[in-house]
């Protein structure tokens, strides 16, 4: 009988010893937490591009890591010993071992695995800009008018095997094609005319042209009444959101809500340059500038497709006064993997920028990262 009791104490004992050792996990206030805290706090590992400057030659991504919360800048150059290129303005996983780059002023594609190291380019897709895929093929937006041997009057759209990273076919859409996404085989392309300042014969565009993605043929041209679709596009089933910066003059900047089963187009009277979704709302931080006055303006908000209801805020109080608090708003992000959400400020445009991030339910996840110039786009990968 004495034999067991002693048994049973013993066990009692490394149960309870076993209790006092749960791993814990502290979050950005420093506060020591129990597991039962842990999945609340949730932080993804990140790819962060950096724009640089252009004509700089000086693009790069920067790497964070969730375990450690640490940041490694230079990370393409420290992993592969050369420059990333000129003016990176857009990055995408296309499986689970490939992501692309988009190098705008250096010409290029680059394709790297998700550890970093490259392994590949599509080097005649000039002048790229935006990108979407469907896994087998990469979908990319050019202001260009060449391709290969193939010439356009406005800008095209390209479509690239990713097995042989070469290009397929090609489309003309609109001038200067900037955000494209796909949606039940069709590619959506807006179209920004934004070089219409510059170059002859063109004003800013309102246009978002659709294409077959199998055929890559034109099938019908949307005419949003809104000028100049620059900046991203984010999408939530089948709902796109269009950014409309006007003409920096006397047109306005507006926010375009395109429904591609129905083609209605809804217009609210406010911009929304850097736009992200959770899959549901879209989430989005305009910048408004006026060549008048030489300033910006930020407007905040959370936008309902289904119900047309729009917030002047996102997530949470903590989260929007931390994205008011910031002097040159560059991106917004939401992690398709955690709902955690991501923003950069680029600060002064020539020296480093900062990436911050919050959970959910507006926890800060950990201090600001100081990363490089014009931090404009971000990747979650696992």
């Amino acid at each position: 009988m004495k034999n067991l009791l002693y048994i049973l104490l013993v066990m009692f004992l490394v149960v309870t010893s076993c209790d006092h050792d749960e791993p814990t996990l502290k979050p950005s206030g420093g506060e020591e937490v129990g597991k039962e805290h842990e999945q609340e706090v949730v932080v993804d590992n990140l790819i962060i591009c950096n724009e640089g400057n252009w004509q700089s030659d000086n693009g790069q991504l920067s790497y964070f890591d969730s375990q450690t919360l640490t940041m490694t800048n230079k990370w393409f150059r420290q992993v592969n010993g050369k420059k990333l290129g000129d003016t990176p303005n857009d990055i995408i996983q296309i499986n689970d071992t490939l992501i692309a780059i988009a190098v705008n002023w250096s010409n290029i594609i680059q394709y790297i695995h998700p550890d970093g190291t490259e392994c590949g380019a599509t080097e005649n897709v000039p002048n790229n800009r935006k990108m979407c895929t469907d896994g087998e093929y990469l979908y990319v937006t050019s202001y260009a008018h060449v391709c290969g041997d193939k010439t356009f009057e406005k800008g095209y759209v390209a479509k690239i095997d990713v097995k042989t990273l070469q290009v397929v076919a090609t489309c003309e859409v609109g001038w200067e094609p900037e955000g494209v996404r796909l949606y039940k085989g069709n590619l959506y392309i807006a179209n920004s005319g934004g070089y219409s300042f510059s170059e002859f014969g063109h004003d800013y565009e309102s246009t978002i042209c659709v294409v077959d993605a199998k055929t890559l043929l034109a099938k019908k041209v949307i005419d949003t009444g809104c000028k100049n679709l620059y900046g991203e596009v984010s999408q939530a089933g089948k709902y796109l959101c269009i950014n409309a910066s006007g003409d920096y003059y006397d047109i306005g900047p507006h926010t375009v809500i395109l429904d591609c089963e129905t083609e209605k187009v809804t217009v609210f009277d406010f911009p929304s340059s850097y736009n992200t979704t959770d899959g549901k709302k879209f989430y989005t931080v305009g910048s408004e500038y006026s060549y008048y006055t030489g300033e910006y303006k930020y407007h905040i908000h959370t936008i309902d497709p289904v119900t047309k209801d729009v917030a002047d805020t996102i997530y949470t109080a903590a989260v929007t006064e931390k994205i008011k608090s910031l002097t040159s708003p560059y991106e917004l992000y939401i992690s398709p993997y955690t709902g955690s959400i991501y923003f950069t400020d680029a600060k002064s445009f020539a020296t480093a920028g900062y990436l911050y991030g919050y959970s959910k339910e507006g926890e800060e996840l950990f201090e600001g990262q100081k990363v490089y110039v014009n931090p404009g786009h971000i990747l979650a990968v696992e």
